[in-house]
């Protein structure tokens, strides 16, 4: 496997979790939250019961693939939405699988 695989790999892991997807409409909604303001828009919106722990994690395993950058505010941890590992699965090997298929 190569290191665009292994990246791939990631990013549909990544992305797989529903928890996960509805974090990514949240910022793409409004960018800039902070844990607590993500959490509770995901709470309020989609029922997800899960502590703010769990929910942390999510965002680190966003982070980590470069779905999410963070930025710090005094002390305040805000993240927002990068949409380039999205759009690189998008035109990537999603893009095999077009309209013209």
């Amino acid at each position: 496997m190569d290191d665009q695989d292994a990246e791939i790999n990631r990013l549909f892991r990544a992305v797989a979790d529903p928890t996960r997807r509805q974090i990514i409409e949240e910022l793409r909604a409004r960018d800039r939250q902070s844990l607590f303001e993500i959490y509770t828009r995901v709470v309020s919106r989609h029922g997800a019961g899960q502590s703010r722990q769990g929910f942390s994690r999510h965002l680190s395993v966003l982070e980590e693939v470069g779905i999410l950058n963070v930025e710090w505010q005094g002390t305040t941890k805000l993240h927002s939405i990068n949409t380039a590992p999205l759009v690189r699965l998008r035109n990537g090997w999603l893009a095999k699988f077009g309209d013209d298929q």
